[in-house]
């Protein structure tokens, strides 16, 4: 039984010792002043929809709608979304309740499923707020172009 116990242990040392961070810490920029990120309406009219690209997303090959880059902020996502590793968000401080959200227009169509690489590619189906406290799932009508 104790033999088993300690092949049981080192089993799992080494399958540790072989997971390598997917994002490294200096792969995402942090902003002190979320104003210096565009706004949600130049963002909306920045161009035409990004064309569907298949990812690997741990060891299976996954068709998403959108890969995110650069600014993480105001924006609108639908269907699968891939947030990768080369991003500028806003700084945050430990205090319950801050997040690097706060005071973006991040909006998710109901039914968006995102994939974070900075979370080892896992899959979110309920949005960010369900993690960082901000984001909104569904239409915001100030989100419309034009407005």
């Amino acid at each position: 039984m104790r033999t088993r116990a300690v092949l049981l242990l080192l089993l799992m040392l080494l399958i540790s010792a072989c997971q390598a961070d997917v994002c490294p810490p200096e792969s995402i920029a942090y902003v002190d002043d979320v104003a210096s990120l565009p706004e949600l309406a130049s963002v909306l009219a920045g161009g035409p929809m990004p064309t569907p690209t298949t990812m690997e997303i741990g060891t299976k090959m996954i068709e998403v709608d959108r890969v995110i880059r650069g600014p993480l902020c105001n924006d609108r996502w639908q269907g699968r979304v891939y947030v990768a590793c080369d991003l500028q968000i806003a700084a945050w401080t430990e205090e319950e309740g801050s997040n690097f959200l706060e005071g973006c227009d991040l909006i998710l169509e109901p039914g968006t499923v995102v994939y974070v690489a900075a979370h080892n590619n896992a899959p979110y189906y309920k949005g960010c707020a369900a993690c960082h406290g901000g984001g909104t799932i569904g239409p915001s009508p100030s989100a419309e172009p034009g407005d």
